[in-house]
């Protein structure tokens, strides 16, 4: 059983009970980690700190967290966190509702000066949006434009569409919805009715009806039966009737009875989590599970434990190869416990065709008994006389009696013995109705049957799967031991499409400028805002360094560095003219000309001690600017040009600047140009294009998150340039 990695509807209809306790609380302050986590620091006066986070990635959860377990803070907050941060610090959480039955929470906080909406989506692609009072949004992590609804900042937020919530249906509605399908019980229920598989397939196991049974067989008491069990379902959601559990699996998947159990060494990898419920699950029953006090505390247990395993995994030495024998082993057991079934299936189509059979077979016998019973129960006898009179009969050596072995009054079952076969027959039924009755269950039995030969052809494609990546990896294997024995002429590898990229992490001293490396390896750095341009002025200009600036206002000071400021300074190093070229195309793209939507601009390039921060007489130099003096290079009409790409050795980030440079530094890019997407926009479209770019998506995620791509990006609308 694969982990469970999204809250359902059930999840979010228990949490909002015990999410709603901490109402009051104080926010102090939030926190965005990469696209898709949010974390809200705030202050409880019963409770003191309370750490809430809200994920809509590949995992989508929403829970308090022990505050010992939340991630460090992001060195730098994006424009998303710091919004939040505007609009809530020291608001109070005044309650939190789930959307319906959907997977949709909606936080609200209030201020003196206003409400703010936090909606949660934990679908789909997931999506967290926060809106004013009157529901516009203010920013969003993901916009959504479909036929359907729209989600962008400045419009008003839409719902999705609205859907059957079982915890409120009416029996009508209920009825009427069952009706309208034509698939089985359990489809229904996950998808009319809205549960999804898991809680579908617990409310037909509470109300004791087959999974598997086509809707057009399920009659009155059937439907009494599932809506009783929905029906208390609510009622514990309403009332907080829980009783949360974690479950576990066994690393072995449940191989009982191995004969190696003994010799299992005691510092094993422990069980892995699979599930945590508001309370117990008799689909879960074969699990292991831990009680907790709470469902918010179960979840914070769990996804701890889920991401410690997944850490374990990517660390472990051990883990580096898998373990395809026994993968292997594990499908060639399904498969035989699948082989095993189909015969029984087989044999128990077998059995009731021949009951059905037997029926006919002795078709006086068993009318005269069944004729018997209906006769009685005309005549209002009770059960108990029936059966004392076939046992009146039986031995008076009646033949009819005599087949009789147990009459079930409670279910209107008479089983009777025929040629050594013992055969439930219902009592108000006549021979031919209850044959029937027995070759549908046959044909029934025989679709079981058919299902399982469908599973164990799927089972058989996973093993096949399973070796072939073992041929695979042992292949790449056996040929990475023969390239560590040959010199470093070896080919590079190809990064996009490695399965594991590793992470070398690596954060330059001038990373919070923007910056890049020219194509003959020189740094140009520019300042961000005008306490930066005023920093590289002071700090960081040394002799034989370019400085360049566009003739339009509102651009960054540029400089070409000759040495690294760790190095001494030089002033007869002659910097590369390709170098002082894509220099000045870095300083028209971050400059307003990009922003204005123009193509290109002038740039002028003077040397460092051209540059003073020393006005003249009567002249005013406001903060982030420089007098000029003497004579400057122009570089008349630079095109504009930005490339953005992902760098995987010697560190693994984003990088960005002239795509002549960037081209050669970095595995992928993509080239951009003036446009109509918001730069946050523009940047989750190329975080998107990397992932599909690279095998490993992981990769992408953990350092090419859309706020690290935007820190490259131009300021201003962007587009990607061949769309």
């Amino acid at each position: 059983m694969d982990p469970k990695r999204e809250l359902t509807s059930v999840d979010l209809a228990a949490l909002v009970g015990e999410l709603g306790a901490y109402e009051g609380a104080k926010v102090d302050k939030a926190y965005l980690y990469g696209d898709d986590l949010v974390r809200l620091k705030m202050r409880d006066f019963d409770r003191g700190r309370v750490e809430l986070l809200l994920e809509v990635g590949e995992t989508k959860r929403a829970h308090t967290v022990a505050p010992e377990r939340v991630p460090d803070a992001p060195g730098r907050p994006p424009q998303f966190a710091m919004m939040l941060r505007n609009r809530l610090s020291g608001a109070d959480f005044a309650g939190v509702e789930q959307y319906e039955f959907d997977r949709i929470l909606e936080f609200v906080f209030e201020r003196d000066d206003g409400t703010t909406r936090i909606i949660v989506e934990l679908f789909g692609q997931g999506n967290v949006a926060v809106t004013d009072g009157e529901y516009e949004v203010i920013d969003c992590l993901e916009t959504v434009r479909l036929k359907s609804r729209t989600v962008v900042p400045g419009s008003r937020y839409e719902f999705p569409d609205s859907r059957t919530n079982p915890l409120t249906v009416s029996r009508e509605a209920f009825d009427r919805e069952m009706e309208d399908s034509d698939t089985d019980v359990v489809r229904t229920l996950a998808t009319q009715l809205n549960f999804g598989g898991l809680y579908a397939e617990e409310i037909c196991t509470r109300a004791g009806v087959e999974k598997a049974m086509d809707i057009a067989e399920a009659d009155e008491d059937v439907y009494d039966r599932i809506y009783g069990a929905i029906e208390r379902l609510a009622l514990d959601l309403r009332n907080g009737n829980f009783d949360p559990r974690l479950y576990v699996a066994d690393e072995d998947d449940g191989d009982e009875g191995s004969d190696d159990d003994e010799d299992v060494d005691e510092d094993s990898s422990p069980d892995r989590v699979v599930d945590a419920t508001p309370f117990p699950l008799e689909e879960h029953v074969e699990l292991a599970s831990e009680p907790y006090d709470s469902f918010l505390a179960a979840l914070d247990d769990y996804f701890y434990r889920l991401e410690l395993a997944e850490d374990e995994e990517e660390t472990d030495p051990t883990a580096q190869r898998p373990d395809f024998e026994e993968e292997i082993a594990k499908y060639e057991r399904i498969i035989e416990q699948q082989q095993g079934a189909i015969e029984g299936f087989e044999q128990e189509a077998d059995a009731l065709r021949e009951q059905a059979e037997l029926l006919y077979a002795e078709y006086g016998l068993v009318d005269d008994i069944l004729s018997t019973v209906q006769e009685a129960r005309a005549q209002d006898r009770p059960w108990d006389e029936i059966e004392e009179r076939f046992a009146e009969g039986a031995d008076r050596g009646i033949a009819a009696a005599e087949a009789v072995v147990d009459v079930d009054g409670s279910e209107g079952i008479v089983t009777v013995e025929i040629d050594g076969e013992r055969i439930d027959l219902v009592a108000q039924r006549g021979v031919e109705q209850n044959a029937d009755r027995l070759y549908t269950e046959a044909k029934r039995v025989e679709e079981k049957k058919e299902g399982a030969l469908a599973a164990i052809e799927d089972t058989r494609d996973d093993l096949e799967e399973a070796k072939a990546r073992q041929e695979r990896w042992e292949a790449e294997d056996a040929a990475d031991e023969g390239d560590e024995d040959e010199d470093d002429e070896s080919e590079e590898r190809d990064w996009l499409s490695e399965p594991s990229v590793p992470i070398r992490e690596n954060e330059p001293w001038f990373d919070r400028f923007r910056w890049f490396h020219t194509s003959d390896g020189y740094l140009v750095i520019g300042g961000r805002n005008a306490d930066q341009n005023e920093e590289l002025v002071k700090k960081y200009l040394e002799p034989g360094d370019k400085v360049l600036h566009t003739q339009a206002h509102g651009g960054p000071v540029t400089v070409l560095k000759a040495t690294d400021p760790s190095e001494a300074s030089s002033s007869d190093i002659e910097l590369p003219e390709s170098s002082i070229e894509e220099a000045a195309q870095f300083a028209v793209s971050y400059s307003s000309v990009w922003k204005d939507g123009r193509y290109a601009g002038d740039v002028y390039a003077v040397d460092s001690d051209q540059v003073t921060k020393t006005p003249e007489s009567g002249e005013y130099l406001e903060k982030g600017g420089f007098a000029v003096r003497g004579d400057r290079t122009y570089y008349r009409d630079t095109p504009v040009g930005v490339a953005v790409g992902i760098q995987c050795e010697p560190y693994t980030r984003v990088i960005g600047g002239p795509p002549s440079a960037i081209e050669g530094q970095a595995e992928t890019t993509i080239d951009l140009e003036p446009g109509r997407y918001a730069q946050a926009d523009a940047a989750k479209r190329l975080y998107r294009r990397f992932r599909e770019r690279f095998e490993d998506e992981s990769f992408v995620r953990k350092i090419a998150s859309p706020d690290r791509i935007q820190h490259f990006m131009p300021p201003g609308g962007s587009r990607i340039s061949e769309e």
